[in-house]
């Protein structure tokens, strides 16, 4: 997979406990194309690969810019680029790809984000800008003091068209979904990324809505959405590696990502819990048991493809395009 080496340019805080990276070639070289909604896989010298949503106009070419919250019960991923990356560092990330992207058919667009999950919408925000197309974005924090890229959004480009919803901690002074999404207005799209408390508010208040017209990132797995084991638990299972013939064991506590790794097979991952893609492998024969939050129902019921991460096998044996 082609990979860039980008130099850090910039590093600010943001409020919520945000850091802000502007990443630029260190020759002065436009960088590929990104859409509205799109994220990179930043590789960091510790070994951990993370995935941030770019937060600044796709028309750019000179820079990507990633927004990254610092989480304290995280894996070290957030704790190293706030701690350890340095302005004139140099990171290693994958081109830009992107699971959320903004569909630009439609006349009206409602966008609802969260805390760290402003900053996918926040590059929509600039598309729709430029396309001149109908949107409100309804930004939620706790208070005005933690939300970040208050002053950005407040700013002329933006400010008839964001409200800031402050709940002071409380989620019944939140924003209202119910009545916000109570009617569906004709030709629009719906975006939200941001906790899981929130997301799961909006699908209910949306479960009207045509399917097609809804769109949601997470940036964590919801446990309650997380498919239960079979009874009796987790089972061993075989994969087939397609290109060697090999077949390999998975046992019922470990995971397929594991079990390649173990044999020197480097699969990218990043999100290790079914959200973001990273890991998904071509299915050649077999049934998988999907486990993760990230496939379409189309790509489930086709049971061509995997994430390796966290899904398992409904059949013996897996044969994998590897």
């Amino acid at each position: 997979m082609e990979q860039l080496q980008l130099r850090v340019a910039q590093i600010w805080s943001q409020a919520g406990g945000i850091k802000g990276f502007e990443l630029v070639s260190p020759t002065g070289a436009a960088l590929p194309p990104f859409s509205a909604g799109a994220h990179v896989l930043v590789h960091l010298p510790n070994g951990l690969v993370r995935q941030y949503s770019m937060c600044n106009d796709p028309s750019e070419t000179h820079r990507y810019e990633i927004g990254v919250l610092r989480a304290p019960e995280g894996r070290g991923g957030s704790a190293f680029m706030h701690d350890g990356v340095k302005i004139g560092d140099t990171l290693t990330i994958d081109l830009p790809r992107n699971n959320f992207e903004l569909r630009e058919d439609a006349a009206d667009y409602i966008l609802i984000a969260g805390g760290i999950g402003v900053t996918p919408l926040l590059a929509m925000a600039h598309r729709l800008n430029r396309l001149g197309k109908s949107y409100k974005l309804y930004y939620c924090t706790r208070a005005k003091e933690s939300t970040a890229y208050l002053e950005r959004l407040s700013g002329d480009a933006f400010a008839e068209r964001v409200n800031f919803v402050h709940d002071g901690g409380d989620p019944a002074k939140g924003l209202d979904v119910k009545t916000l999404l109570k009617a569906v207005p004709a030709n629009a799209r719906l975006y939200c990324c941001g906790p899981t408390g929130l997301m799961n508010a909006v699908k209910a208040a949306a479960s009207h809505w045509p399917a097609e017209r809804v769109h949601f990132e997470a940036f964590s797995a919801d446990p309650s959405a997380k498919p239960a084991a079979p009874a009796g638990g987790d089972q061993s299972f075989e994969i087939e590696l397609a290109s060697s013939g090999k077949i390999l064991t998975v046992p019922a506590d470990t995971s397929i990502l594991d079990v390649l790794r173990d044999q020197g097979i480097n699969i990218p991952s990043a999100c290790e819990e079914g959200i973001c893609g990273t890991c998904i492998v071509n299915v050649l024969e077999g049934e998988p048991d999907h486990r993760d939050q990230i496939l379409t129902d189309e790509e489930r019921d086709s049971n061509d493809c995997i994430t390796v991460c966290c899904s398992r096998s409904k059949t013996a044996r897996l044969k994998l395009d590897l």
